[in-house]
């Protein structure tokens, strides 16, 4: 395995991070946006809410890092990325500003209309930005970003594979959220609400299952190369994500709970390495190889220096951080 192989590796982990935790995050806002009415929807948002508070800047580290590594690592495709995608990728940052803004001065105001406003921008840019994101994701895939740069500002990333990645990954952040609302239900002693996200949970797996084979269908039609190294190279992978799955939809039907978050997280991570191993060996396929956009020798050692003191250093602090959320120890009541 090459530098530049080790670093796209890097930059994949930071990715998955943050599809995880990130989408979480996002997908936490999704069902806030539906709880509906001031009424019906106090203890859920309440729940999101005391949920979110602890880590919820902390879960953009991660876009952070990826941006950072692709830049150092992967300049030729940072840059192509950039040049045409800056739509998307603007609205998306401009989401993430707006979602922190209304989630942080919502409990700070007074008035009712103004936090009506400010819930609504929050649980909006919830779903928005995941959206945009997505779509950058399936305009890469879809082999409509130029090596050179420069593609297209709207037709690169307004076609059928990236507004249906964007649609994936609204929903599959949702699956993730419901499925770790419901654990943290269960823990607060709250019986009502922990059926209530594992209702919206399945109800979220099922639709993430639905996008999941219409993008097959798509990505057969669209990106033949990513499609046949999916069914082929990535194909274990592919299984181990429906297994997961599966057997999360089963728990989530039986009732049970103990190992969910394991096998959402699970399916989740396998489907994304997955894509990582169809596009392989391009970052933008199939246009840009990983070694043909790769920094020099010197730059990507020290990429992966760095990335080794970083997962020394920041990882604990960062595990600490969920654990005492997790356990209830970082919200003041």
């Amino acid at each position: 395995m090459t530098r530049a192989d080790v670093c796209a590796a890097i930059l994949w982990t930071g990715a998955t991070l943050y599809a995880v935790f990130g989408g979480a995050d996002f997908g936490a806002g999704f069902w806030d946006l539906i709880a509906g009415d001031a009424e019906k929807g106090r203890r859920p948002r309440a729940l999101i809410e005391r949920s979110l508070t602890p880590v919820w800047e902390a879960n953009h580290v991660w876009l952070i890092f990826i941006l950072v590594v692709l830049w150092t690592a992967f300049p030729d495709a940072f840059g192509a990325i950039m040049s045409t995608l800056y739509v998307p990728l603007a609205l998306a940052a401009l989401g993430i500003v707006l979602r922190g803004a209304g989630f942080a001065f919502r409990e700070s105001i007074d008035t009712l209309g103004a936090q009506r406003a400010l819930g609504a921008t929050f649980a909006l840019s919830s779903v928005l930005t995941p959206f945009f994101m997505g779509a950058v994701v399936g305009a890469i895939a879809d082999g409509n970003v130029p090596a050179g740069g420069g593609g297209d500002a709207f037709s690169s990333w307004l076609q059928p594979l990236p507004l249906l990645i964007g649609g994936m990954f609204v929903v599959s952040g949702a699956y993730l959220a419901a499925v770790f609302l419901v654990a943290d239900a269960r823990r607060s002693g709250a019986a009502d609400l922990e059926d209530y996200f594992a209702r919206r949970a399945l109800a979220a797996a099922l639709a993430a299952g639905a996008f999941a084979v219409a993008g097959l269908f798509v990505l057969h039609a669209d990106s033949r190369y990513v499609f046949d190294r999916l069914v082929d190279q990535a194909l274990p992978l592919v299984l181990a994500s429906g297994l997961c799955g599966l057997a999360a939809l089963a728990m989530l039907l039986r009732g049970r709970r103990r190992g969910l978050r394991p096998l959402a997280i699970g399916a989740f991570v396998a489907v994304i390495w997955g894509w990582g191993v169809a596009q392989f060996p391009y970052l933008l396929p199939t246009s840009l190889k990983i070694s043909e956009s790769a920094a020099p020798p010197e730059t990507l050692a020290a990429v992966i220096v760095v990335f080794l003191v970083a997962a020394v250093v920041v990882l604990p602090a960062l595990g600490l951080l969920y654990w005492l959320s997790q356990r209830e120890q970082l919200v003041n009541d």
